[in-house]
C-alpha cells in the first residue's frame, strides 16, 4: 500500500512510501483509506517544526483528518464491512492521568498522550489502516464525500460544549455569536451556531471567494471590518476565536456582552506582542462575570457530536468547504498551501 510519510524534525523528508498493509486482527477494524484532510499541523510537521514518530521508528505516517470504509470488522465490534468511519486522533497515556483514565484524554494532565499522524503514532494517510473499535466513529452514508471534516468538526463540537457547560453555571440564553476567522474551524463553528438557532456573525479579512459565500449560505452575516470595530458593534454573547492571531485575540477578550464567553481554539505563535491594558481586562472579566477558555482536541463523544452535526448540515454546503481535492498521483501539491484554500483533501483511492 501507499502512505504519505515524513521524518519528523527533518525538513524535505516528505515521501509517498510503499509500506506493508496491516493485517486483520481480532481486536481492530481493517479500513480502506478513502481520503485525508490536510491542515496547518500537517504542514508544521512537514517543515520539521513539530511531531514525533512511533517509538523505535524514524518515519511517521501523516494524516489525522481521516475517512475510510471498513474492510473487516471483528464480531461484536459494533461495526460491519462497508461502514463509513473516521478514526479518533488522540490516545491516552500508557499510565493514564485522572482525566485520561475517565475517557477525557483531550484534557490530559501530563502530556504523555499519543496522536495518530502527529505524536508517537502513525496516522491515517495510508491506503489501508487499522483502528480499535473504541477509537472509531461510524458515519452516515451522506458523508461519503465530506467525512474528512469529522476531525475538525470534533474540535468545534468540544468548543461549543465548553461554552455551554460554562454558561450553565447561571442563567444563560445567548443570542449572538461572533466567529473570528473563516477557515474550516471558523466556518464549522458558524454552522454549529446556526444549528443552535443563534444570530451568527463571522469576521475575516478576505473580501471575495468562497468564505463570504459559504457564510451567507448558512444564513450568517460576514464582516471584513477591523475586529475591534465589529466587537463594538455586535457585543456578542459568545466568541469562538479561530485565528490564533495575537491582535485578534486581544481585540475579542473582555469585549463581549456581560456574562460573555470567549473560546480560544487556535494555538498562537510566541513572540508577537500587542499593547495590553490588563487592568481593564481584569475589571471587565470580574465585573461582568466573563470567561475566557481555551479548547483543543476532542474525545470520543465530541467525534460523535461532530458526525451528528455534519449529518444535519446541507451536503452541498459541506462540499463547498473542500476547496481542493488532490488525487494521489499529485500528492505533493496537497501539502503546498494556496491562497484560496479552505480545506484541502488528499484522495487515497488512486494507484
Amino acid at each position: 500500500m501507499r502512505a504519505v510519510t515524513t521524518r519528523p524534525g527533518v525538513p524535505g523528508s516528505l515521501a509517498l512510501a510503499e509500506l506493508p498493509e496491516p493485517q486483520p486482527t481480532a481486536d481492530s477494524l481493517l479500513v480502506d483509506g478513502l481520503a485525508v484532510g490536510i491542515c496547518g499541523t500537517d504542514r508544521e510537521i512537514v517543515r520539521g517544526e513539530y511531531g514525533s514518530p512511533p517509538a523505535g521508528a524514524e518515519v511517521l505516517v501523516l494524516g489525522h483528518e481521516s475517512l475510510g470504509r471498513v474492510r473487516h470488522a471483528p464480531p461484536g465490534s459494533g461495526f460491519s464491512a462497508g461502514d463509513l468511519v473516521a478514526g479518533v486522533v488522540r490516545r491516552p497515556d500508557p499510565e493514564p492521568c485522572g482525566a485520561c483514565a475517565h475517557g477525557e484524554f483531550d484534557m490530559c494532565r501530563n502530556g504523555r498522550y499519543t496522536e495518530r499522524g502527529i505524536v508517537g503514532r502513525d496516522g491515517y494517510a495510508a491506503q489501508v489502516w487499522s483502528v480499535a473499535p473504541a477509537y472509531a466513529v461510524k458515519l452516515s452514508a451522506s458523508l461519503a464525500d465530506v467525512g474528512v471534516l469529522v476531525e475538525p468538526a470534533s474540535v468545534v463540537a468540544k468548543a461549543w460544549e465548553q461554552v455551554e457547560r460554562i454558561g450553565a453555571r447561571a442563567w444563560f440564553e445567548p443570542r449572538r455569536v461572533l466567529v473570528t476567522g473563516a477557515g474550516p474551524i471558523g466556518l464549522l463553528a458558524a454552522m454549529m451556531g446556526v444549528q443552535r438557532g443563534l444570530d451568527v456573525h463571522v469576521v475575516d479579512q478576505v473580501t471575495c471567494g468562497p468564505k463570504p459565500v459559504l457564510t451567507e449560505r448558512l444564513g450568517a452575516s460576514y464582516h471584513t471590518a477591523a475586529v475591534d470595530a465589529v466587537m463594538t458593534e455586535l457585543r456578542p454573547d459568545v466568541v469562538i476565536e479561530a485565528t490564533a492571531a495575537a491582535d485578534v485575540v486581544w481585540a475579542v477578550v473582555g469585549n463581549t456582552a456581560p456574562y460573555g464567553i470567549t473560546c480560544l481554539t487556535g494555538v498562537s505563535s510566541a513572540g508577537r506582542q500587542v499593547p495590553a491594558d490588563l487592568g481593564a481586562l481584569n475589571r471587565s472579566l470580574v465585573l461582568e462575570n466573563d470567561v475566557i477558555v481555551g479548547s483543543v482536541n476532542a474525545n470520543l463523544r465530541h467525534y460523535a457530536a461532530a458526525a451528528e452535526a455534519l449529518a444535519r448540515a446541507e451536503p452541498d454546503w459541506l462540499s463547498g468547504l473542500l476547496t481542493r481535492r488532490v488525487p494521489l498521483a499529485d500528492w505533493q501539491s496537497a501539502y503546498e498551501p494556496h491562497p484560496e484554500d479552505i480545506k484541502v483533501v488528499l484522495d487515497l483511492t488512486g494507484g
